[in-house]
């Protein structure tokens, strides 16, 4: 069983795998591959001149995978709770979590499928997104939100620092105290 699923490796799922895994959290990423930021060409991200949106996620999910991270492609098409363990179903099989973050960008269905509470977007071309509280809670006790879905703007820059956010705050959960990861200069 993981500590954390992860749904979506674009920048929010990433970000959140890489700060999971650094944590020593079991991090399962399962990513279906359609996140928009493939079709991106990217000059405003904070620490990079200009990148792909390929680029970006490759480089992404090499951090995630460095701490650990495992990382698949499929597609989630139900999530469930038994007492405190997801069910995390795919089209390859089914795996089991402690907390999930959704980081599905764009993709509301499964969201909604699952029985999460939603609300309008209000990022231009965004119609839904998911109803979560600051610190990226679902209505759902376990699944949290991280990214576009949660309602922040589509710029990678942002989706990115909120994916790192939730999963400072997932991880925190997990260990009961608030989780910090500051590295020093060697």
């Amino acid at each position: 069983m993981y500590d954390i699923i992860i749904v979506g490796a674009g920048p929010a799922g990433a970000s959140a795998a890489l700060f999971a895994a650094k944590a020593g959290k079991q991090t399962l990423v399962i990513d279906s591959d359609k996140s928009m930021t493939k079709r991106a060409w990217i000059e405003n991200h904070y620490g990079v001149k200009e990148i792909s949106g390929p680029d970006l996620i490759k480089l992404g999910k090499e951090q995630a995978s460095k701490f650990g991270a495992t990382i698949v492609e499929g597609q989630v098409v139900n999530i469930t709770k038994d007492n405190d363990v997801f069910q995390v179903e795919t089209n390859n099989g089914k795996e089991e979590a402690k907390k999930v973050i959704l980081a599905t960008g764009v993709g509301i269905d499964l969201a909604e499928n699952i029985g999460l509470n939603t609300k309008p977007g209000t990022e231009p071309r965004i119609k839904t997104v998911l109803d979560v509280d600051s610190d990226g809670k679902t209505n759902v006790e376990g699944i949290w939100a991280a990214g576009t879905i949660a309602g922040v703007s589509v710029h990678t820059i942002i989706t990115s620092g909120h994916g790192a956010s939730v999963a400072i705050n997932v991880i925190s959960e997990l260990n009961g105290e608030r989780y910090v990861d500051h590295d020093i200069l060697k």
